[in-house]
Parts: structure tokens; C-alpha cells; sequence
């Protein structure tokens, strides 16, 4: 049996061996289910504690907004959207499965793999970028200590943070749960001595001066703050939480997964935005790289610490990022044992940051085409997730999220109609040209009259706020009736008389 962090009152599972753990795409065994909300605490803030939050700040203001707007935007984007991480989260302690299974309810058996496919390749990508980053903050930290910093030790540093990464998503939750309890406290004190060092470089006279922008670029800005935060965890949420009983509070796993998540990207992004916009060409430096930008700022002797604080707090959300991910490819049809999608993923990861880091020239804007495309399909996932999750008025059926006869069905069409409308929409009403290859988004704009792909509204990504609407909505209207037939229906099979998925 595998050790669980629960079993320490601090999530840490002090005194346990560690092993890999063997759970997959299975229902956590009531023997196993410990814990309080509480626990939910370490795993939310240390995945969210990175320093890119003060990047953040000069994102912002890429969308021509003030210090006032922008700070609204991202204070508003992050609380509500890792608020609906912990509506989601509610679902894992109702089901003790993985988010992407418990997805099936909603979704169907095999249906549910289409956002299955989905979920994967944001989780894949987030870690992707996450991994970059730390190596190009590596390399650039070295390289001003005269250490370095070419092609050789940007390949050194992948091959390091990589390892962690893997290392993390491979031998699973009991060892990412002790991993995150420390990365919160290391980065959490070296954030602030960071803070302390470069608050010299804030002049508000300049922040003050910033001009306000449209009520346009402010809905983009406050899209692109929910994409980049919450939204980007929404498909993970009832990971951590199903190893939770089933009596624990669902207030406490809302509360304490919004809680422990918020607080550090708060903080971080209001010094981001009054360091960005203190110096503007701090600005365009994050733009090319986040965390290398920010080093530049410091002192030689804290250059190593920062670099440690960097590189914990990044691999501490790609280390969530790829276990989840591993689950991802479980739940979109791979029939292999969870280590080992964990480990293809880290293959993945490796190679897309091999390109970030040698061959790309625009970060930025690939990250913002990146999270504004998944964003869409994600955030119509999370409309349908979430109304479903409220129709409900029992817990799931185990044995029926793996049975495609069972009352969740096989491949029920219309949540994925559902889904795939409220994407195409929503794909119609964002744009990037940042990203070539995405120059066919915005097909809506001009017909519904918003000024097209040049006009006013061809930045506001209203798209991701339309598709979570337009899904919620769908889904709350024409899914009551479905919930209440399958929720009436008798105990099918107990689980073990069943084939393992």
C-alpha cells in the first residue's frame, strides 16, 4: 500500500518511506482517505509561490492599462478563478478519483476522452513552459556570476530541472507532498528577502503616471490573468482533493484550495506591477525572459538564492503539472501504469523546452497564444464540470465512471455538443498575432460587429469568458433531468467485480 501524506498532521508523512505511487486512474480506498481540507493548504500555495508571479505585473501592462486597472484585473482574475479550482476540488472528495475521471460523469465513459486529450495538453504544455523557464533563470544567473550561461550550461541546467521534475511526477503524490511543504517555506522567506532587495527600484511618481486604457484592454487583461492562474489549474483540481474522506467539509476544500493558492500571486503580482511599471524596459526584458529579467536587478551575492528561489518555484507547479498530466493520458485511453505517463509526458516536456530554450524568439507571445487556445476549450470543460458538479445531489457512483453501460453512459452527445460549441465561439471571439499560427482565430468578431480582427474588442479574449458561460448555461438548462435519471437508478456492480480500467 502506498504511504499518504495525510497520515502526519502537517501533509508531510514524516517518517514514511517513500515509494511510487501505484494509484492511477482508481478510486482512493476508504482506508487510504485522510486528511483535513487543511492539508490542501501546502500543494496549492508551494505550486503558486513561483517568482514568475512578478512577471505577471509587465504581462499586465502589455495590454496598455494602468497600475489601478491592472491591479483590478489580476486581483480579480486570480480569486475567481482558483475559486472555481475549489468548486472543482469538492468533486475529488465526492468521488476520491482523478479530476479527469470524475469528468466522466458529465462527459460519458469514452466521451470524456476528448477533454481528456484537452486537459492533457494544457497540463503538458504548462509544465513545458514552467521547465524552460527555470533553465533560462539558471543559465542566466550563472552567466552573470561569470559561470557560464551559453548553449552548454543551458543544456546542464534542462537536464537538472528535467530531473526534478520527472523525478516528482514519477514517484507520485506522497513525495510531491513533502516536496511542496518545503518549497513553500524556502521559497516563501527567500521571496520576501527578494522583495526587500529590489523595493529601491519602485518609484511610484512613474507607476502613477501610467495611462488608463479601454474597458476592452481591461477584460484581456483580466482574461489573460484567469487563463494564466486559475483556469490553468481547473482540469487538476480534484487531484490532491480526493484523498481527502467524504465526510470533509466541502466549504473547507473550497476554502483552504482558494486559500492556499491566492495569497502568493496576490502579493507577487502588485510588486510585479510596481516594479514594471517603474522601468519599461524591465518590461520588455520579462518579455523575452521572466525570470532572467528579474535577476538582473540584484545584487551578485543573492544571485545564487534567487536562483534556487526561481528554480524551486517553478519545478513546484511543473512537478503538479506532469502528475496530473500522467493522469490526463490515463484518463484519454493510454493503458499503462500511471508512473510510466508520467514519465512519456516528462519526454514531452523535455523536448518542447529543448525549443523554448534554443530556438524560439518570442516568448511572450506564444504563451499568450498557448493560454488564450486551451484556455477556451478548458474553460468550456470547467462551465460543464461546474454544473454538473451543482446538479448533482449524491456522490458518484464508483463502479459507473468506469463502466461504459452504467448510468454515466458511454458517449452521450450532448455535453460534448455543448462543449464544442461553446468552443468554436469562443475560439470566433480571441485573436493573436503573436502566434502565426493561430491568425485564424477571431472569425466572430466582424460579423458580431466588434471590429474584427484590428478592431477594439480583437484583444479583450472575450472568448474564454463566453465559452464558460455559454457552457455553464448550456449545461445547467438541458442536464438537470439526465443527473436525476442517473442518480435514481440502483447500486450497479460493486468495483471489484469489475475489469480494471
Amino acid at each position: 500500500m502506498t504511504a499518504h501524506p495525510h497520515d502526519a498532521p502537517d501533509g508531510a508523512s514524516a517518517g514514511r518511506p517513500l515509494r511510487v505511487e501505484t494509484h492511477g486512474l482508481d478510486v482512493i480506498e476508504e482506508a487510504d482517505r485522510k486528511g483535513t481540507p487543511r492539508t490542501l493548504f501546502w500543494p496549492w500555495f508551494g505550486a503558486n509561490v513561483s517568482v514568475l508571479g512578478l512577471g505577471y505585473g509587465a504581462f499586465a501592462y502589455g495590454f496598455g492599462i494602468s497600475f489601478p486597472q491592472a491591479l483590478a484585473a489580476g486581483a480579480l482574475g486570480i480569486v475567481v478563478s482558483f475559486l472555481l479550482c475549489g468548486f472543482v476540488a469538492v468533486a475529488g472528495k465526492r468521488g476520491s478519483a482523478p479530476t479527469m475521471v470524475l469528468s466522466r460523469a458529465a462527459y460519458g465513459v469514452r466521451g470524456n476522452r476528448l477533454p481528456a486529450v484537452v486537459s492533457w495538453m494544457l497540463t503538458v504544455g504548462w509544465e513545458t513552459v514552467l521547465t524552460a523557464l527555470a533553465t533560462m533563470a539558471t543559465a542566466t544567473v550563472l552567466g552573470a556570476l561569470g559561470w557560464g550561461g551559453g548553449t552548454g550550461t543551458k543544456a546542464a541546467a534542462l537536464m537538472v530541472v528535467a530531473a526534478l521534475t520527472v523525478a516528482g511526477g514519477v514517484m507520485g503524490f506522497d513525495l510531491i507532498m513533502r516536496l511542496q511543504t518545503w518549497i513553500t517555506l524556502v521559497t516563501g522567506v527567500l521571496t520576501i528577502v527578494y522583495v526587500v532587495l529590489v523595493a529601491d527600484r519602485i518609484h511610484w511618481s512613474t507607476v502613477d503616471a501610467l495611462p488608463a486604457g479601454s474597458a476592452q484592454r481591461f477584460i484581456g487583461a483580466l482574461v489573460f490573468m484567469m487563463t494564466g492562474f486559475g483556469l490553468g489549474w481547473v482540469n487538476a483540481a480534484a487531484d490532491y482533493s480526493r484523498y481527502l474522506p467524504r465526510d470533509s467539509s466541502s466549504r473547507g476544500v473550497i476554502g483552504w484550495t482558494t486559500f492556499g493558492a491566492c495569497p502568493a500571486p496576490l502579493v507577487l503580482l502588485v510588486f510585479g506591477l510596481l516594479l514594471a511599471g517603474s522601468a519599461p524596459e524591465l518590461s520588455q526584458a520579462i518579455a523575452a525572459d521572466p525570470i532572467g529579467a528579474l535577476a538582473t536587478l540584484l545584487p551578485v551575492w543573492f544571485l545564487v538564492p534567487f536562483a534556487v528561489v526561481a528554480v524551486l518555484g517553478l519545478v513546484g507547479g511543473a512537478v503538479l503539472d506532469i502528475y496530473s498530466s500522467g493522469l490526463a493520458l490515463l484518463s484519454a485511453g493510454l493503458r499503462a501504469p500511471r508512473y510510466l505517463a508520467a514519465l512519456l509526458d516528462g519526454v514531452l516536456m523535455i523536448a518542447g523546452s529543448v525549443y523554448i530554450v534554443f530556438f524560439a524568439d518570442n516568448f511572450l507571445g506564444q504563451f499568450m497564444g498557448f493560454l488564450t487556445t486551451l484556455g477556451v476549450p478548458i474553460a468550456a470543460w470547467a462551465g460543464v464540470m461546474l454544473a454538473d458538479l451543482a446538479l448533482r445531489r449524491r456522490d458518484y457512483d464508483e463502479a459507473d465512471l468506469y463502466r461504459p453501460h452504467g448510468r454515466y453512459g458511454d458517449v452521450p452527445l450532448l455535453p460534448l455538443c455543448v462543449t464544442l460549441a461553446a468552443t468554436a465561439v469562443g475560439w470566433g471571439l480571441v485573436t493573436n498575432t503573436a502566434a502565426h499560427w493561430l491568425t485564424w482565430q477571431g472569425y466572430l468578431l466582424t460579423p458580431l460587429g466588434l471590429g474584427g480582427r484590428t478592431g477594439p474588442w480583437a484583444y479583450a479574449n472575450l472568448g474564454v469568458l463566453v465559452a464558460l458561460v455559454v457552457a455553464f448555461l448550456g449545461t445547467l438548462s438541458t442536464g438537470r433531468a439526465r443527473i436525476r435519471h442517473q442518480e435514481a437508478r440502483a447500486p450497479g456492480p460493486a468495483r471489484e467485480e469489475l475489469p480494471r480500467p
